[in-house]
């Protein structure tokens, strides 16, 4: 029995120092496990955040680019001539409502309307309730002489809305009301609706105005239920607490636990992005599962490598040799990682620089494209243009030869008879290479006031051989004053310059050949049309569309890009361009473009 406890305690004496180091071993696996977890953790984040940076960053460029085509809209719009007459009551309310109508429908507004200095809507477009605009932050502010913008749910349309306020001033300087342009917010949220990663913008409120996740309109992170009356242009009933709770900052990134539904992660990295032009906070929600994923599986074969570490040293201390290779491939494995993760940082990188450049190339392609119209019509009419110029060239010799033998004779009256001819002709050659030098430069310069009665007489002046030698005869009902449009000069002559010469074209069977252009004013719009007696247009509804053509396969002028390009430069001038078909036969060509009021002398 003795023997016994003896050996129990040598037992125990033995076995309790290999206890201890077993559990210390253990306990120095699991805390460097846990520190390889949240090293991976942490450098997994960084390219988590540099992308989700990015996509915040594109979204809400986009966002802003957006709004800032209907704030442009309503400054645009509040300088309409007809607008101030309307507020002034100078002109009847039933006047503007198409005006306005019109420019809603084209530029895809929600909703324009015209409000005095009471808030009353004075003119507004067809649908539109009315609104009491008195009170409310844009409407001061415009009022105040400045842009007002604004965002609230609005009961009338069933829908989230902003809202710019224009300020319209009178002549003598104050404001006589406001230009009121709504937008609607879905329409604007459509195109990254249901896009990864959650992304959401919220107000000065703390209420989620836009996301591309639909469940989060209307949140807001106040949780405490007396709070949410408090918050002002939302229905009542419809603002939820969205619960998320900041597990605090590591190592400067920010981590959300969310509770917010099946498609929204568990654990976020939440980013912001202050909009103050709209006055909004850019927000994502990244997950974070890769990284804590990665960071495990990390964690994890780095405690196996431990764990077999200790094994083998307790087993054999011959085997740190292969202990030493395991922790050479999981460095191995860790650095092939980091240098994957790298790769796809620099791939996001280039791949924004590459759409950067796409675009510069596009840009360059389409002007590019548009320089090769003109230069290609004036080939077509390179053989007309050298008769043209070289009768003038040869008269030129012969009056001068004429002109040195009359003052050989001692006739001088009649040399100089001669000599004025010459100069008359050498003007005419003159007026012919300046149209065309005029015609083939490329125009950069943004729209300005063109006299379009000018534009066509130079298009007829270069054109004016070709019809000649094709038999074609130029009816060109000529106004007696200019006609001041808005556009572009070169490219305005390009845009008549295409029609003549198609009709032109169409009419090589035809007979008669005539070409008719007239200039029509009415109202704000001046309207250029251009008829041939050709045998009109066999499918109306495709002739702008590119590389569409009815002429030959094969030949040099088919390509199909001349209205498609006159159709890109109209749109430009924020014109429109339209074909049809004659009711006395052949084709007629109409170009919409807005009238510049001239300036009459004092």
């Amino acid at each position: 029995m003795q023997a016994r406890v003896d050996k129990q305690a040598v037992m125990g004496r033995f076995f309790q120092p290999r206890l201890l180091v077993v559990a210390g071993f253990l306990a120095a696996v699991l805390g460097f496990a846990g520190a390889v977890w949240w090293y991976g953790y942490l450098a997994a984040l960084a390219p988590l955040e540099q992308r989700a940076r990015a996509d915040l960053a594109l979204a809400s460029d986009s966002l802003t680019g957006e709004l800032r085509r209907f704030r442009e809209l309503a400054v645009l719009t509040a300088d309409h001539p007809i607008v101030p007459p309307l507020l002034a009551g100078l002109t009847p309310a039933v006047m503007g409502r198409p005006v306005l109508q019109q420019i809603a429908d084209k530029t895809g507004s929600l909703d324009m309307m015209l409000v005095d200095a009471n808030g009353h809507s004075i003119v507004t477009t067809s649908g539109a309730p009315d609104i009491e605009h008195a009170g409310s932050d844009y409407f001061e502010r415009a009022m105040d002489g400045a842009l007002g913008l604004g965002h609230f749910y609005s009961a009338a349309y069933k829908r989230r809305t902003f809202v710019f306020a224009a300020p319209v001033f009178s002549k003598a300087g104050p404001v006589l009301g406001a230009l009121v342009v709504y937008a609607d917010v879905e329409a604007v949220e459509a195109s990254w609706r249901g896009a990864r990663p959650a992304l959401f913008f919220t107000d000065d409120q703390g209420v989620i105005f836009l996301s591309s996740r639909s469940e989060l309109v209307f949140r807001s992170r106040m949780t405490d239920p007396s709070q949410v009356p408090q918050i002002v242009g939302y229905p009542v009933g419809q603002i939820a607490p969205f619960v998320a709770h900041t597990e605090g900052a590591l190592n400067g990134y920010e981590v959300w636990d969310v509770d917010g539904g099946r498609y929204l992660p568990a654990h976020a990295l939440h980013l912001t992005l202050d909009l103050p032009v709209i006055g909004m906070t850019g927000e994502v929600l990244v997950d974070t599962a890769p990284a804590r994923q990665l960071a495990s599986l990390q964690a994890a074969v780095v405690a196996a490598v431990c764990l077999a570490f200790g094994a083998l040293l307790f087993l054999a201390t011959g085997r740190r040799r292969t202990l030493a290779a395991l922790n050479a491939r999981l460095e191995a494995r860790v650095r092939d990682r980091t240098a994957e993760l790298s790769k796809l940082n620099e791939d996001l990188r280039r791949e924004v620089a590459e759409r950067t450049t796409a675009e510069l190339r596009l840009q360059k392609a389409q002007d590019d494209l548009v320089q090769a119209g003109k230069l290609s019509a004036l080939g077509q009419m390179s053989a007309g243009i050298s008769h043209e110029l070289n009768q003038p060239l040869t008269a030129i010799r012969s009056f001068a030869e004429n002109a040195q033998g009359f003052l050989e004779r001692g006739k001088p009256e009649i040399a100089a008879q001669n000599l004025g001819r010459i100069s008359e002709l050498a003007r005419r050659m003159g007026r012919i290479i300046r149209n065309l030098r005029a015609f083939a430069r490329q125009e950069a310069e943004p729209p300005m006031d063109v006299d379009i009665v000018a534009v066509i007489d130079a298009v007829l002046e270069i054109i004016g051989p070709r019809a000649a030698q094709d038999g074609v005869t130029l009816h060109w009902d000529r106004p007696d004053v200019p006609v001041i449009v808005r556009g572009g000069e070169v490219r305005l002559q390009q845009v008549i310059l295409n029609l003549v010469t198609n009709g032109m074209d169409a009419m090589e069977e035809s007979d008669p050949k005539i070409v008719t252009l007239a200039v029509v004013q009415a109202g704000a719009r001046t309207t250029v049309s251009v008829r041939d007696t050709g045998p009109g247009i066999a499918e109306p509804e495709k002739i702008f569309d590119p590389f569409y053509s009815t002429k030959a396969v094969g030949a040099a002028e088919g390509m199909g890009l001349g209205l498609s390009i006159s159709y890109g430069l109209v749109q430009s001038f924020g014109g429109a361009i339209r074909g049809r078909n004659h009711h006395d036969g052949g084709a007629v060509f109409t170009v919409e473009l807005d009238t510049v009021a001239r300036k009459v002398a004092a």
